[in-house]
């Protein structure tokens, strides 16, 4: 799988028995705009039309798999069996438009209980609504802010079997793929990352150790997810810092998961570090996709600053990738693929009711 991809980004992919119609996915991005954790009308637009739009892979938003493991009060959630009824309306229609159903099954750890972007971000006491993060040491993420709870042992492995209940609920629910989030500094890359992660039992320390919670995580998601169907896992490839998690760890930690039956890996970047100095620019991130690709054989997807169909399509034949998944130009563009199509020479495929718009 190292070899320059004989394929294109409007080349179908298959992934255990789910088939991609093409390479382009709709990056899970955070809505903020749950009560409860539950699922709205404005989830099913926001992710109904990207799915009309023509994305091969259409995925939820980080999904708490318990109510202290959101980001903000107002963030999706699957902790309990009510969550399931209004994500089932949202597959059956992204599935009705030719698109998979995604969900990323999500803990924020210690940068939970934060206002939403728009309100300022910062931590919500517990005065005003807000709760205590939990994480795998009692280290901020920003100084100044609150210290989270230190799991104890036993609370590690009740949250565990809460990522495998989700993923239960989840296929409950009528998702084809599901993403486990072990990036951006939530609760699964704390536990990664020497930054914030100074434990000293069989959780922290060493590398082995180090991975232990993620890898425990992916096989108990796993054990409960149907055999036929994907599963993927993001990674932050990089923190960005010295003394933080690396790109040589990430390989080590994506031939872990390959064992496990993790299909692909989501390579994104960053999160952990408030102070991390990162190297923005067009496809900035698609070197790590790259590089876990050529040396460990897995599927990869690519992330961040993917903006045009060329841009996007050259990171497919090259071999950086296997999937390609944008954020930012969907929210720009929900049609990106159909448009796509049209930019790279291809015939688009848009729904009957939007025929005469690209003919």
């Amino acid at each position: 799988m190292g070899s320059p991809s004989t394929t294109n980004l409007l080349t179908p992919l298959a992934i255990r028995e789910v088939t991609l119609r093409n390479r382009i996915a709709v990056s899970p991005m955070c809505q903020y705009s749950s009560e409860d954790g539950f699922a709205s009308d404005w989830h099913l637009v926001h992710l109904g039309s990207r799915a009309v739009g023509g994305a091969g892979l259409v995925c939820m938003e980080a999904t708490a798999v318990e109510a202290r493991g959101r980001i903000s009060p107002s963030d999706m959630g699957i902790w309990k069996a009510e969550h399931i009824e209004f994500l089932s309306r949202i597959t059956r229609f992204v599935r009705s438009q030719g698109a998979a159903a995604g969900i990323q099954l999500a803990h924020a750890g210690r940068k939970a209980s934060t206002r939403r972007p728009w309100e300022g971000g910062g931590v919500i006491p517990e005065s005003e609504g807000g709760w205590q993060p939990v994480a795998p040491s009692a280290v901020p993420f920003r100084d100044g802010d609150p210290a989270p709870h230190a799991l104890s042992k036993a609370e590690i492995h009740t949250l565990i079997d809460q990522f495998r209940d989700a993923a239960e609920r989840a296929l409950s629910a009528g998702f084809d793929v599901v993403e486990i989030h072990g990036a951006h500094g939530y609760l699964i890359h704390e536990f990664l990352s020497p930054l914030s992660n100074q434990r000293m039992d069989e959780y922290g320390g060493t590398l082995d150790n180090r991975l232990r919670f993620a890898l425990e995580v992916t096989e108990a998601v796993r054990g409960a997810w149907p055999v036929h169907l994907p599963l993927f896992f993001r990674i932050s490839a990089t923190d960005w810092v010295p003394g933080g998690w690396t790109a040589d760890d990430s390989v080590a930690l994506a031939r872990r998961l390959q064992s496990l039956g993790v299909d692909l890996v989501d390579c994104s970047s960053g999160g952990n570090a408030a102070n991390a100095k990162i190297p923005l620019g067009p496809g900035y991130q698609a070197q790590f996709a790259e590089r876990i690709r050529q040396e460990t054989g897995i599927l990869t997807g690519a992330v961040g600053m993917i903006t045009t169909p060329e841009q996007a399509d050259e990171i497919i034949r090259s071999g950086q990738a296997d999937v390609i998944l944008m954020a930012r130009e969907f929210l720009r563009d929900p049609y990106f693929a159909l448009h796509a199509a049209s930019a790279l020479g291809e015939k688009p495929a848009p729904p009957v009711q939007y025929g005469r718009a690209f003919s």
